[in-house]
């Protein structure tokens, strides 16, 4: 019978120290570029649904459930951007009232 350490995985996940000022190894990302990412995705997505129902209109696409499903992740997608807008514009609406 073999015994299994529960805890001889442990550190595989542990989450690595870093000191101030010591740069990680991961690319640094502004929140801007993500962002711009996030925006230009979202702008992807409503051109391939837009491109899809004029495919199916042309008569060129003949499955109308691909169509459908391109529709709703370009209209979930915009919903999230302007739920993350609404959210910038009132977390900078609170900075603005603050008081120095």
């Amino acid at each position: 019978m073999t015994l299994i350490d529960p805890a001889a995985r442990v550190d595989a996940y542990a989450v690595p120290t870093v000191k101030p000022g010591q740069k990680t190894n991961t690319t640094d990302k502004t929140f801007t570029d993500t962002l711009k990412s996030s925006i230009s995705d979202v702008n992807r997505l409503q051109v391939e649904a837009d491109t899809a129902i004029r495919e199916m209109v042309a008569g060129n696409e003949k499955n109308i459930h691909e169509v459908m499903v391109s529709m709703e992740k370009a209209s979930i997608s915009l919903e999230l951007l302007v739920q993350v807008r609404n959210k910038i514009i009132a977390a900078y609406d609170e900075i603005k009232r603050m008081q120095i």
